[in-house]
């Protein structure tokens, strides 16, 4: 096969074939990075790229297969990991300077099983700086591009792992997910991005930006993927006590069962707030299309009302900060990373506040200035104390939904990719972005976004976000996996292997 055949298949099939023999796990490897050499920096997808790290681990799974070894059903795939991630043999720098170069001295808990599934890790992926960000225009190391438009964003704070995978140079990606940081780079890129339960998946190794709602989740281009990845990092973990013992939904066996492409019996909800004219009017059409074709399988359509929806974007952002502003308190210039003034004619105090000052971006400094304020003895009951009441709320709305419902259904994101620029200067106009995927992050409830076409405005890609109860994940990739057969199916052409021209990133 020539590498541009490779890069086009998906990763179940890439294993299909590495274990087969059909291809070596090196070939595949060498043929994504040479995607990568033709493709950054112009996309700046990757922050570190890992060429030797990764044809070394292909060599060593290449081997195993002939020895009649396969230690997973991922054996011998490439996966891109986000950069804030922890990696021992790889930096971790979470897009910011503050901890430029810094190497943590063990590996994440999703990372480790990666490498003991015998994946193959390439490199560590762009995000807005500490994953605070919807437009990945906030890292310290430059704007990712999205590559269906070099002018757009790719969405954030993951723009990286989703562009990665969208443009073909890796079949696989981990992301982290605190208000919509993989789905909604998913709708932008047209790659299928999860946000799984929270607790079904290790934080640990994860920098932490709001310990109440981070989650790390798969990127992929087919929703087989995405359930095979998720499959291989979720379960429980001693290491970190907020993971979940209890068996991890069977989501690889749901994808599968949705190929078969029946939905009979399943009630779908459309949420009315999420779903209403305040879309752009291309992601409403493809959306109400996504419905009809749901009904069209089987599945019941119907309405539903949550109401409390409409505090999920204030709340969320008090919330959040708030947190932010504890967990960030630990990079402080004393233990690691970026230190500035240490000079001997500097206090202690001078020197953690220069090195914060340098360290980290507008965007840090925003939310850790609203969490602070927002944690203060004069606010905390009307800012922070109130929010958390609105969440309960968000958390009894979805309840009540799910008593009605098997799975709730809304676009992923109200708009299509924005022009980079273009939400800069209005950090509210940003925030409104996660609009629809905030409130599955303030339940903790499962969610997925899977591309439902192009818009007609502009061409470029819409998210249908499938919302679950919690650990009932495998409910949003069966009807996710019916909807990709039968979009593919009218179609005549899988959208996964629909890769993007490189040419619209020339010139730029």
């Amino acid at each position: 096969m020539s590498p541009t055949d490779v890069i086009r298949l998906d990763a179940a099939e890439i294993a299909r074939r590495v274990q087969a023999r059909e291809i070596s796990s090196v070939e595949v490897t060498r043929a994504h990075l040479d995607r990568i050499a033709a493709v950054e920096p112009a996309l700046n997808a990757f922050l570190h790229v890992d060429a030797e790290g990764a044809l070394a681990a292909a060599e060593a799974v290449d081997a195993e297969i002939a020895a009649g070894t396969v230690r997973s059903p991922l054996a011998g795939v490439p996966v891109a990991i986000k950069d804030n991630i922890a990696t021992a043999d790889m930096p971790t720098t979470c897009a910011s300077r503050i901890l430029e170069g810094w190497r943590p001295p063990y590996d994440a808990t999703v990372v480790a099983r990666l490498r003991a599934a015998g994946l193959v890790p390439l490199g560590k992926t762009n995000l807005d700086e500490f994953a605070m960000g919807g437009s990945n225009e906030n890292s310290a190391y430059g704007v990712v591009r999205n590559p269906w438009d070099a002018t757009r964003v790719p969405g954030g704070s993951g723009g990286g792992s989703a562009a990665a995978t969208a443009s073909a140079e890796t079949p696989l990606a981990l992301g982290s997910d605190t208000g919509g940081s993989i789905r909604q780079p998913g709708a932008f890129t047209g790659t299928v991005g999860v946000k799984p339960t929270y607790g079904t998946v290790s934080r640990y190794g994860l920098v932490a930006f709001s310990s109440s709602l981070d989650q790390i989740g798969p990127c992929g281009r087919t929703v087989l993927d995405a359930a095979m990845l998720h499959e291989l990092i979720g379960g429980h973990d001693p290491a970190d006590q907020t993971t979940i013992d209890a068996p991890l939904p069977p989501v690889v066996e749901a994808a599968l069962a949705g190929a078969r492409g029946d939905l009979a019996g399943v009630r779908v909800g459309v949420v009315t707030e999420l779903s209403n004219e305040g879309n752009q009017t291309g992601v409403l059409a493809a959306f109400t299309d996504a419905t009809r074709v749901l009904t069209d399988l089987g599945a019941e359509v119907v309405e539903v009302t949550c109401p409390s929806f409409t505090y999920a974007v204030p709340a969320y952002y008090l919330i959040a900060p708030s947190e932010a502003s504890s967990n960030l308190a630990r990079f402080d210039a004393m233990r690691y990373g970026l230190r500035v003034g240490d000079d001997g004619t500097h206090s202690t105090d001078e020197v953690m506040s220069l090195t914060r000052e340098v360290g980290f971006g507008p965007e840090v400094k925003r939310r850790i200035m609203i969490g602070t304020h927002a944690l203060s003895a004069g606010s905390y009951d009307a800012l922070y104390g109130k929010a958390q009441k609105a969440r309960t709320l968000i958390v009894r709305d979805f309840a009540a939904a799910f008593e009605h419902c098997d799975v709730l259904v809304s676009p992923t994101v109200p708009t299509t990719a924005f022009p980079i620029g273009d939400r800069v200067d209005d950090p509210v106009a940003m925030y409104l972005a996660d609009l629809c995927t905030i409130p599955a992050n303030l339940a903790g409830i499962a969610g997925l976004s899977v591309p439902c076409g192009l818009s007609a405005d502009d061409g470029l890609p819409v998210g249908l976000q499938i919302m679950a109860p919690a650990l009932a994940d495998d409910r949003a990739y069966r009807v996710a996996a019916a909807y990709e057969l039968a979009r593919d199916s009218s179609s005549g052409t899988p959208f996964a292997s629909t890769i993007p021209d490189p040419a619209v990133l020339e010139n730029v």
